[in-house]
């Protein structure tokens, strides 16, 4: 067993990851840190090493957090030791966004799956039914207008549900690219191997297929059903919104790489990102910038 410094104060650290938990603020900020002493511990140790300094953090875990910490922590697991097997393998940074991205997407899914199967308890159903009690509550109090009935509740509440899987896909997106941007450089401090980094923003460039896509599923979602349960309503519900985050990345390169070609200052580009992201209509630039050259417009000569 590898019993060096750096990888014990990894295995406490995640410990107090897994304890903070517990405390309000603090959690949501642990949440997003969990998988990083994870992947370093796995990609610097040896297979039996990582698992036995990972026995004492998950009994400890248990004893001091109870079975919820515990379970939590062992969902993160599997996404850990699947980033550092791809580290070791040297594979891109692309390759392990995709990769990780749909093991935690497919862990999301699946967790759905077993407390409805298993546990009884259906997310879906404890999410309309919150809605259903805060907008009556807001009608109670008179905080929404007039005219509102249970009906654009029930509306809202579909769209909701059905906007799930864009959602999940976004968390394991987000999720992923916060681990991959911190994991591979506390790898290297702790002495593992180099990992391949993200292209640069400015060199971000999208298939013009894309916009194809983007510009059907845009001309047939305005006319399909906004109430539909079928799979392609669905589909178009959740595919509209997903390519919009797509070219808001494409639009945020664009930028970095006019910052580049201008030599702004690499805040300016930073500061821009923030309305980008927010206000969905930006991304139109990312759609530009992918249908048509128009870098060689500022393209230095």
């Amino acid at each position: 067993m590898k019993t060096g410094l750096k990888p014990v104060l990894w295995s406490l650290a995640a410990l107090l990851l897994l304890l903070s938990l517990v405390l309000p603020l603090f959690n949501l900020i642990s949440l997003l840190l969990m998988m990083v002493p994870l992947v370093v511990l796995y990609t610097t140790l040896p297979p039996k090493s990582f698992a036995l300094h990972m026995i004492p953090v998950w009994v400890l875990a248990f004893v001091i957090g109870g079975p919820a910490t515990l379970i939590i922590g062992l969902f993160f697991l599997i996404p850990s030791i699947v980033m550092g097997h791809l580290y070791m393998k040297q594979a891109s940074a692309s390759r392990v966004i995709r990769t990780v991205g749909v093991v935690f997407l497919a862990q999301l899914m699946l967790e759905l799956l077993i407390f409805e199967m298993f546990l009884d308890i259906s997310l879906l159903k404890e999410m309309g039914s919150f809605v259903r009690t805060m907008f009556d509550d807001l009608m109670t109090r008179g905080l929404v207008p007039a005219d509102w009935n249970s009906d654009f509740t029930e509306v809202i509440i579909h769209t909701m549900i059905n906007s799930i899987p864009v959602a999940f896909i976004m968390m394991a997106f987000g999720y992923t690219v916060i681990t991959q941007f911190l994991a591979r450089r506390l790898v290297k401090w702790s002495g593992g191997p180099e990992t391949p980094r993200f292209a640069r923003a400015r060199d971000w460039r999208l298939p013009r297929l894309l916009v194809v896509i983007y510009l059907i599923a845009y001309v047939m979602e305005m006319f399909s059903s906004t109430t539909s349960d079928s799979f392609f309503a669905v589909a178009l519900l959740n595919l509209i919104p997903l390519l919009s985050y797509v070219f808001a990345f494409q639009a945020i390169g664009f930028f970095f790489f006019l910052a580049h070609q201008r030599g702004w200052n690499k805040a300016v580009p930073v500061l821009i990102a923030i309305p980008v992201l927010i206000f969905p209509p930006l991304s139109l630039i990312g759609v530009l910038d992918t249908a048509f050259p128009i870098r060689k417009s500022f393209t230095k000569p």
